[in-house]
């Protein structure tokens, strides 16, 4: 099965995808009213079977909980949320063992986040 995850964010949403358990990461996402049209392009073009939503605790787990009941109303798939915590923690680890500069930091984060909760799924 292909698989997405979403690392929510009120600001940026990370994206991962998975074919045949090969996780793949998508440049973030910003959190706006284009962000759904992209998501069906998307779940069209890598054939997604099934979405995995990070889900925390606290406020943010609020904020998500609306997130995924907006989105079942928007795409007729499976969608289940995850634990997701420390998968931003996890993210930084990666990000910093491949050395990258603080400017990619900001533009690739979510998506590593998004990939962390996808290999907890899959891996």
């Amino acid at each position: 099965m292909n698989y997405l995850a979403i690392d929510f964010g009120t600001k940026r949403i990370g994206l991962a995808y998975s074919i045949n358990d090969i996780i793949f990461t998508l440049p973030m996402v910003e959190n706006n009213e284009k962000f759904f049209e992209k998501l069906s392009d998307i779940i069209s073009e890598n054939r997604i079977e099934k979405i995995y939503v990070g889900l925390c605790e606290g406020k943010i787990a609020d904020l998500t909980k609306a997130f995924v009941s907006h989105l079942s109303t928007m795409v007729k798939l499976p969608i289940e949320t995850v634990e997701e915590s420390l998968s931003t923690i996890e993210a930084n680890s990666i990000f910093q063992k491949n050395k990258k500069n603080t400017k990619a930091y900001r533009k690739e984060i979510d998506s590593i986040a998004a990939a962390v909760i996808l290999n907890r799924v899959i891996g």
